[in-house]
């Protein structure tokens, strides 16, 4: 995702909290105190919500990196998505220019990211050593496969990134032989489900 697809994905601050509360409360936000449905956003403060069943108020955002943050979460998410793309990770000065934060809060914003990535609450996930190897399944169709005559003009397929083959990664753990293969949506399946998203 580009800064320019990020921006038109997440426009507003707003648009951010939504998807959170999608992800996490896929059944409706709850109370974090008694559990109950009959919540409300505030108006101010969209980060904090207020119950009408024990008439407290709650963050949804409560044991997240994002809580007690004054940060803008469009920061937060957009920081997120350049330490995961970044194949030798990305420095606080960096991230500092990116996003424009000071130094304190970049680097502070790392170190979180960092420790919601380690994934401590299953650490015995990593216990076991694995094997992963990627493929590209597909190629140049058949002349009697083919569509139309139009195909006789379509460049031969690329190879590497921006290819039409269809990624598959492989996953074996050495212990139990057990394998996990996904395929992977290639780049052009990944803007056309984008686009259906957005329009």
């Amino acid at each position: 995702m580009t800064f320019f697809e990020f921006m038109k994905r997440f426009p507003t601050e707003d648009a951010i909290i939504k998807h959170f509360l999608e992800i996490r409360y896929p059944n409706g936000v709850s109370c974090n105190h008694c559990g109950s449905g009959r919540v409300y956003q505030e108006s101010k403060r969209k980060k904090v919500f207020g119950c009408n069943g024990c008439m407290s108020t709650f963050s949804p955002f409560k044991d997240t990196i994002f809580e007690k943050s004054s940060t803008d979460l469009r920061k937060w998410f957009y920081a997120i998505h350049l330490f995961l793309n970044g194949k030798k990770g990305i420095s606080g000065l960096q991230l500092q220019r990116e996003i424009g934060v000071t130094y304190k809060t970049a680097w502070r914003m790392l170190q979180q990211i960092r420790i919601a990535m380690g994934n401590a609450e299953h650490k015995e996930f990593f216990d076991t050593i694995v094997e992963i190897d990627e493929t590209y399944v597909g190629g140049k169709p058949r002349k009697k496969n083919r569509k139309d005559d139009d195909d006789d003009l379509t460049p031969p397929n690329k190879r590497g990134r921006g290819t039409k083959k269809t990624p598959v990664v492989g996953v074996v753990d050495r212990e139990n032989k057990q394998v996990i293969c996904q395929s992977c949506p290639t780049k052009q399946q990944r803007a056309a489900a984008y686009s259906k998203t957005t329009h």
